[in-house]
């Protein structure tokens, strides 16, 4: 029997361009302390902790920890491309359900340079190499454009085309996400945009133009995962617990030419979304709040369907009925997303979860979403991972 695992504290920092953030170590142990005075806890209690960032040399985590304390706990380095902050996460939770620890902390971090996503190892094979040559072989390679934006770019093409959707939907997600992000002090992007200017943006691959691609970012988030008795025993908060947790990667789908929706983590964020809904007997429409993964505009409107949230095809329905934000059925990313919050690759999946607490809470202020109890959370990496979770209020 698995324990009740509590997610008794978090922190975050205000995410930051790049060049004008903090070092990466200088902001993880601001994120972890945050997240430890958060849950009335010392790092002394602590008995494991999980690291996450993508761009850094090894051992970066214990950088970022040793500032706070120098207690001999392992420290463990997880590194899942975007999906890696959840990784972390998902290692913390696993140790305090079953029980090989009772107070662990996860954290992410990233420093990143200016500019789109690049490999920084040329003296060797790709982990992504394979993506390019599905990509290049359904739709051609543009070696001028990010490798990303033509993945998630040539994703959106095919959907838009298999359905009969205007590209220019995709570009309402950009409008919604900058609407949110306003009432987010965490945000880097806050200032709101009309659908105009979205469109008017250069564009970068397929349907994306700028204002559809998330920035280079700056940032880190820290959670304390402790187990509900261990909390019940400090006084600690036990109101908002993790309810189901899947991660999964990919399958022989994922390189099927045919569909780029696919490459891009489609059946991943399907198979993870499932799992977590049949193991909790909770269902998409249970759901208030939803953090997901919009790295691109293309892939906020994919992950609605393959999340559950509005059957397969009705994607654009779902946003000109307004159900994808307030007053709606579920409002998905009310931090702003990757798209205007930023998207500092190590830090993303635990700034998910801060967002979500604080929902769950009744502490997001101007962001709150009235009388949510069941939050999910969806983070992906190419190369691949998917990290599903959902979390409800328990007081």
């Amino acid at each position: 029997m698995e324990r009740r695992v509590c997610v008794a504290g978090v922190g975050m920092i205000p995410f930051a361009k790049p060049g004008q953030s903090e070092s990466y170590d200088v902001m993880g142990a601001g994120a972890v302390r945050a997240a430890l005075a958060d849950a009335g806890v010392e790092y002394a209690a602590v008995q494991q902790a999980y690291a996450g960032w993508v761009y850094g040399d090894s051992t970066s985590g214990q950088a970022a920890l040793y500032a706070v304390g120098l207690s001999g706990i392992p420290v463990v380095n997880v590194n899942n491309n975007c999906s890696t902050g959840s990784s972390a996460l998902w290692l913390a939770r696993q140790a305090v359900a079953g029980g090989a620890a009772d107070c662990v902390v996860a954290l992410g971090f990233e420093q990143m340079q200016p500019g789109a996503l690049v490999m920084h190892w040329q003296d060797r094979p790709s982990p992504v190499e394979k993506f390019d040559q599905v990509v290049e072989a359904a739709r051609g390679w543009d070696p001028d454009a990010p490798f990303a934006a033509q993945y998630f770019g040539g994703a959106g093409a095919a959907y838009a085309e298999r359905h009969g959707m205007s590209p220019d939907v995709f570009a309402e997600v950009s409008v919604k996400a900058r609407r949110h992000a306003a009432n987010n002090p965490y945000a880097v992007f806050r200032k709101e945009v009309t659908l105009e200017e979205v469109l008017g943006s250069p564009v970068i691959s397929g349907p994306l133009t700028r204002l559809q691609c998330c920035p280079p970012t700056c940032g880190a988030a820290a959670a304390v995962i402790c187990s509900e008795d261990y909390a019940r025993g400090l006084g600690l908060r036990t109101d908002v617990v993790i309810r189901g947790q899947a991660m999964t990667t990919d399958y022989p789908s994922t390189f099927d030419q045919s569909d780029l929706t696919k490459l891009v983590g489609y059946d991943m964020t399907k198979a993870a979304a499932q799992q977590v809904y049949e193991s909790t007997g909770v269902g998409p429409e249970d759901v208030g709040v939803v953090e997901l993964h919009d790295c691109f505009t293309t892939n906020e409107v994919l992950s609605y369907e393959a999340l559950g949230l509005t059957p397969e095809g009705t994607a654009e329905k779902f946003i000109a009925d307004g159900d994808n934000t307030y007053g709606g059925r579920v409002v998905t990313n009310p931090s702003g997303g990757l798209l205007s919050k930023g998207h500092p690759l190590g830090a993303t999946g635990l700034a998910q979860c801060a967002e979500l607490v604080w929902q769950l809470r009744g502490e997001a202020d101007a962001r709150q979403v009235d009388g949510v109890r069941m939050a999910l959370q969806h983070n992906i990496g190419l190369g691949g991972a998917a990290v599903v979770t959902l979390y409800e209020k328990t007081g």
